[in-house]
Formats: structure tokens, sequence, C-alpha cells
């Protein structure tokens, strides 16, 4: 989230995030009351009922192609966090087998990754959510401290503080990419106990409110710390020899790790849609062999999270939950209880034609973003370990 508020400038990133917050809640209370509507609980029969066949396809494609691209970014991750970590703990040189991330990654997917994605029953991981948690907390308190220990000599860039930068759009595809969870709302919606929408739209409330203020603090403490030298991946942005962070690494991976199996699960769901009944193995082996391949390909999380962002979550998240309801509410499209609605749909549009214009034409200058890259402020201090 620093990351973000360093595209968009500090002051209108964190008015940036407020309003992304404001707008996800609104799309999740939309979704709901569309629901109600046409008597269909799930987004896919929303889609079909508001745009029959066309609108399926369409949610099916999107619904693939969102966690297919997370897990993507959590390949990159492992590969910048973990790498950095072996290099620490065993002395490395930057030439050793082990010091690859491309090996890295390829370790993870064949030790870890398959082997929880083959699992029939993710239940299993039920406890991995609240191992998450603590992880999250940990990681938290780690980039407080650092901010205290190391922000004081991180030198200044022109652009520190700045109010406003010319990245808003792929900010916001940032943004809505962490605040997704739209493919999950009926699922959660039927887990309330007589569920309602006066239900539905306090429990909404709360849960992006929280999520807000959890984006806020890592966005406000990261950017606080780093200001203008600030990575798609926080963690990137500290030294390779603070053995905190490469503890916070290692946390963080663990948690990108088990969150992988249910993206993986929601993939294959999808092709199983499609395509109807495919081999659980097959499947799943030739998804994570084609997300293995994509993220080797480039170690920047920043433009992954904005192409997902803004091709896929903002889609997800704005267009279609707004164009459902203005096609199955009675009334004008220009009615006063549709505009909210029309100005949401207009709004993901906008964001997402325009970031996918920005996306094609910087996309020659990803190799800018360098996972072996060591940031020139760790060559001027002295890490604080713990």
């Amino acid at each position: 989230m620093a990351y973000a508020l360093h595209q968009a400038g500090f002051g209108f990133g964190i008015f940036l995030l407020g309003f992304v917050a404001l707008v996800t809640d609104y799309s999740l209370v939309l979704m709901v009351r569309s629901a109600h509507i046409c008597g269909s609980f799930s987004y896919q029969g929303l889609m079909e009922a508001a745009f029959g066949q066309m609108g399926f396809y369409l949610l099916t494609f999107l619904q693939f192609f969102y966690p297919f691209i997370a897990m993507v970014s959590y390949n990159v991750v492992v590969g910048d966090t973990v790498t950095k970590v072996l290099i620490r703990v065993f002395s490395l040189e930057p030439w050793s087998l082990f010091a690859r991330r491309d090996i890295v990654v390829a370790m993870a997917t064949l030790f870890v990754s398959i082997p929880l994605c083959l699992l029939k029953d993710l239940a299993r991981l039920a406890r991995a959510s609240l191992l998450s948690l603590v992880f999250i907390i940990f990681i938290l308190m780690a980039v407080f401290i650092r901010l205290i220990s190391l922000g004081p000599t991180i030198p200044s860039t022109l652009d520190s503080w700045q109010f406003y930068n010319w990245g808003v759009i792929p900010a916001i595809g940032i943004m809505a990419f962490a605040f997704m969870c739209h493919h999950n709302v009926f699922l959660l919606y039927s887990s309330i106990e007589d569920p309602t929408q006066q239900k539905w739209d306090k429990v909404t409330h709360y849960s992006v409110f929280s999520s807000f203020i959890v984006g806020c603090l890592f966005g406000i403490i990261g950017y606080s710390t780093f200001t203008g030298y600030s990575q798609g991946d926080l963690l990137e942005n500290y030294c390779w020899d603070d053995d905190l962070m490469n503890i916070a690494r290692i946390a963080f991976s663990a948690t990108i790790l088990l969150t992988f199996p249910i993206e993986c699960l929601v993939t294959r769901a999808v092709l199983t849609q499609a395509f109807g009944s495919i081999s659980h193995n097959l499947a799943t082996v030739g998804i994570i062999t084609a997300t293995y391949l994509i993220s080797i390909s480039t170690d920047c999380l920043g433009v992954v999270l904005e192409l997902n962002g803004v091709l896929s979550a903002v889609p997800l998240a704005f267009i279609l939950p707004a164009l459902s309801y203005l096609k199955l509410s009675e009334g004008s499209v220009f009615s006063k209880d549709k505009l909210p609605a029309l100005g949401l749909a207009l709004f993901g549009f906008l964001v997402a034609i325009l970031g996918a214009f920005l996306i094609i034409t910087k996309f020659n200058s990803v190799d800018k973003c360098s996972h072996g890259r060591i940031m020139p402020y760790c060559y001027n201090t002295t890490s604080i370990k713990v």
C-alpha cells in the first residue's frame, strides 16, 4: 500500500484509499441488493439474470483471471522474499543456485504449493487463517519498529511527501486489488444467520472499514519509512541483513503460500464450470505450472498488482455489480436511486480503460523493478539486528 501512496502522492493517496473503500462498500451492498431483486444468490447467477449467457461467460473469464494473476503475484513475492533470507542465512553468493529466484520459486512450487493445492479438502487449512492473522500482526509490528529505528536514516527523495502524483490510476488498481472480495460475497452472505440486506450492510461496513484501517497502517508506516523509495513489495525496501525483517519476510511468505491453494481452488472451479469435468490433478498441475512460468518472467510486484487490479479487480468490484443493478432494478438509469450505481460504473470503466492504456505504454519499463537490487541507503546505514 505504501507503493500506491507513492504512486498517487501521499496526501491524495490517503484520500483515494478512503474513496476506494467507500465505493467498494457500496458495490458489495449493491450486489446483495441486486440478488434480492432477481432471486439468484450467486455472482454467476446474478450476471446471467442480468445479461444472459454473455454475462455468465464474461464473469467466468474474470473470475479465472483474477485468482490466476493473484497466484502469479504470490510467486513473485516468494521469489523476492525467500531468496534474500536464504542469501542472508547461508551467506550465499549471488551466483549460487539457491540465490536464484526461479529456483527458489520452483522449490516452493514443488514442495509446498503443489501438495497443498492437490488437497481435495481444504478444510485442513482452516487453522491457517488464524496463523496468517498472527503473521500479519507480527509484520505490522515489525514495520512499525523499523519506522522508528530505520526511518530517520533513510535519505529524502525529491518527491518525498508530495501531496499529488501522476500515478493515480495504477494506485486505484492496487487499492481495488487489496479490497477485492466480491467473488466470495454470496458465500459470506449465506454464512450469516438469517441473512437480510440490513445484516449484510452492517457486516460490510465493519469489514471494509477494518480493511481500510489495516491498509492505512501499512501504507502510512511504510511510506513514512521509505517515502520515494517505496517498492511494490514493501519488504523489498528493507536491507538484506535486517534480521527482524527477514523473519517478517518468512512470515509473509508463509501467509502467501497458505493463501495460494484457495486461489487455485477458485481457478480450478472456474475451469470445471467452463469445460465440464476435468482431472483434478491435471488441472491443478497445469494451473500451477502456468503461474510459475509467468512469475519468473518478472520480479516487479507493483506491475503485477496494477495489471490484476485494473483488468480484473476493477471490473469485478465496480463495473459488473453496478451494471447488474442498473439492468435488474426498475426505473430510469438516471433515476435518483440509480445515479450512484451509474457513477460507480462510469468510474470503473474510466479506471479500467486508462489503466490498461498506461500498463501497455509503460510495459517496457518493467525491468526497472529489480529483484536483485540493494536499496542505496543500505550501503550507507547499518541495519539494526534483533
